[in-house]
């Protein structure tokens, strides 16, 4: 049983804060099938893990700490993303002019990029001499297909088979698996939650992908949202910093969007 976490805001939307909370209130197992993170303006959360000779970010992080067990951050994570902010003039090799794609662990291996530089610490840290290396967009798509596509599968197995989930999306994702049935599903922006009903919330999200395969685009929250009411708002109120790191305190401030969820999932 499954209950996903998306995020209206593309950051900062308050989703970990709130997945967090739930695993303490639930003792669910909590997921994150895809994240990264920035070189540049989260270069403290990467330092951190490549200190390690690992890949991971404080979302993954949190939510393995937070949910019973031994998992660690890459057991809850398959796929993480390094990237840094792009230099003007250059799309880069997938498409984005904004930021530039540097390398993505999926699972134990890597995938880099081989059209720029890569730091000099995750050089010196991570295990590349294996790296499925890639320097166009029709190459990155094959290592998609050989690599990212059967880490999400398996993921979603396991996800399934797990007696409650939790299932954390990123950015402004509506969906970060596609093939994961969901009973409920909680919409986090600052300061309020719409809760709206897994099985809608599934169609809504085919409708706003306009008909192609299921998993080929990433639905975005508003297209998605747009087309369905929630079946409860709740306000949720402001934390401190010392309570959001504090996973009871979380799961008492937030104990009413809770009760509206898990309500939805299991009414």
């Amino acid at each position: 049983m499954t209950l996903l976490v998306a995020g209206g805001s593309r950051v900062d939307a308050g989703k970990t804060t709130f997945s967090v909370g739930l695993l303490e209130r639930t003792g669910a197992t909590g997921f994150k099938p895809r994240a990264g993170n920035d070189f540049w303006f989260d270069h403290d959360d990467y330092r951190d893990a490549v200190d390690r000779g690992r890949l991971f970010g404080k979302d993954a992080r949190k939510l393995a700490a937070a949910a019973p067990g031994e998992r660690g951050p890459e057991d809850i994570n398959p796929v993480h993303r390094l990237w840094r902010p792009a230099p003007r003039g250059g799309a880069g090799v997938l498409g984005r002019d904004d930021r530039t794609f540097l390398l993505d662990r999926v699972g134990d291996r890597y995938v880099v990029n081989d059209t720029v530089d890569i730091p000099d610490s995750a050089r010196a840290a991570l295990d590349l001499d294996d790296a499925v290396r890639v320097s166009s967009l029709p190459e990155f798509n094959e290592a998609m297909a050989s690599l990212h596509v059967p880490a999400q599968e398996a993921l979603a197995e396991e996800i399934e088979a797990t007696d409650l989930a939790v299932v954390e999306s990123y950015a402004d994702v509506a969906r970060p698996l596609a093939n994961v049935d969901t009973l409920a599903v909680a919409v986090v922006e600052p300061g309020h939650v719409r809760i709206y009903d897994g099985a809608r919330y599934e169609k809504a999200c085919e409708v706003a992908s306009g008909g192609y395969e299921t998993g080929r685009l990433e639905e975005k929250v508003p297209d998605v949202t747009s087309l369905l009411d929630p079946v409860a708002r709740v306000t949720l109120p402001p934390l401190t910093g010392e309570e959001r790191s504090d996973p009871a305190a979380v799961a008492d401030a937030y104990d009413d969007a809770y009760e509206e969820l898990l309500d939805a999932a299991f009414a």
